[in-house]
């Protein structure tokens, strides 16, 4: 992971979706956020802390233990002409307002001609022992419904651009953004200046690592194991190239075919279970699109078929760790 220089000179990833958050509603005063706790109290993270004696309650607006009632607030809001920003408190949560997604938000569009611009923020993941209901990687419910956008940014810039780029889409975004990420990982304050200054952009994989010998793809926390995992190789004569994805929907296929034909093999992670991950929708389609290039079989490395335990010790060894995708690596080469 990134630790860069000293605090003054960088931005963690919290800072980056707090300072996307204050910039676009600076910017455009139909932007507004609302959810659990998000006023006064500043959010269950603490990324709106501040917000409201900036923005006043009308723009931050604590709701009650109802996400379908947030959600078709939001969604109203949004046909209205504003812009609202849902903070789930927990990814794990957006399951009480599931409906209101995918068969209000995700059809809008289709049933009357009208955008809904929505952005769910989604703090997904584990690696703190937060148990069952507060840890898993629900992206994979949402990819299967048309009409909805969706994010997992890895690095703190990418959280600053991304964010700001969903919250101009004219379409309904889930922003998953990685708890473990939040304070961990840092970059240079100099990069959101540059990025402050440009139009931001929903869209493209990005290529981390180059190499030569195995195609590594993963987004959210997962990109940074497979890049630790690549470093660790690079020892042993093991060139691998890794594609963070960045935003899973709608998807860019052309980096990760690219990748997978110039590699021959490729390994797909996700901290997601296994079953029905995304990570099988990507196999498919590499199959599909990139088979004669393929020099061995498409591999997955994720979270096993179980709920999240308690136990940090033992959910640690349920996450794919450095160790593990580094031994997925070095099976695929020697195929």
């Amino acid at each position: 992971m990134r630790t860069e220089t000293s605090p003054l000179e960088t931005v963690t990833y919290i800072d980056a979706v707090a300072r996307a958050l204050r910039d676009e509603m600076r910017r455009d005063s139909k932007v507004f956020i609302l959810g659990q706790d998000v006023a006064e109290y500043g959010g269950a993270f603490k990324v709106t802390q501040g917000f409201i004696e900036e923005f006043g309650a009308n723009r931050v607006v604590n709701t009650p233990i109802s996400e379908s009632g947030t959600l078709g607030m939001a969604i109203g809001a949004a046909l209205l002409g504003h812009r609202p920003i849902v903070e789930m408190q927990f990814a794990d949560f957006i399951s009480c307002g599931f409906n209101q997604i995918v068969n209000v938000a995700a059809k809008m569009y289709w049933r009357t001609g009208s955008s809904v611009p929505l952005v769910i923020r989604c703090p997904t993941g584990g690696g703190g022992g937060g148990g069952a209901f507060h840890s898993q990687c629900v992206e994979a419910w949402f990819l299967h419904t048309p009409g909805l956008k969706v994010v997992a940014p890895a690095w703190p810039g990418d959280a600053y651009d991304l964010l700001r780029a969903s919250i101009r889409d004219p379409n309904p975004v889930l922003y998953f953004e990685h708890k473990h990420l939040y304070r961990r990982v840092k970059e240079p304050r100099a990069n959101f200046e540059r990025l402050a200054a440009a139009e931001p952009r929903l869209g493209g994989a990005r290529v981390v690592r180059e190499g030569s010998h195995v195609t590594v793809i993963a987004y959210g926390w997962m990109v940074h194991h497979a890049a630790d995992a690549a470093a660790l190789l690079e020892a042993e004569g093991v060139s691998t190239e890794v594609v963070d994805l960045r935003v899973l929907a709608p998807l860019d296929e052309a980096t990760i075919l690219k990748s997978v034909r110039k590699t021959g093999k490729a390994i797909l992670v996700h901290e997601a279970c296994l079953t029905a991950g995304f990570g099988a929708e990507l196999a498919a389609r590499i199959a599909d699109q990139a088979f004669e290039h393929l020099d061995g079989p498409v591999r997955r490395v994720a979270y096993p078929d179980t709920p999240v335990p308690y136990n940090r010790a033992l959910e640690l060894t349920s996450i794919p760790s450095v160790e593990r995708i580094a031994e997925a690596i070095r099976e695929l080469r020697r195929w």
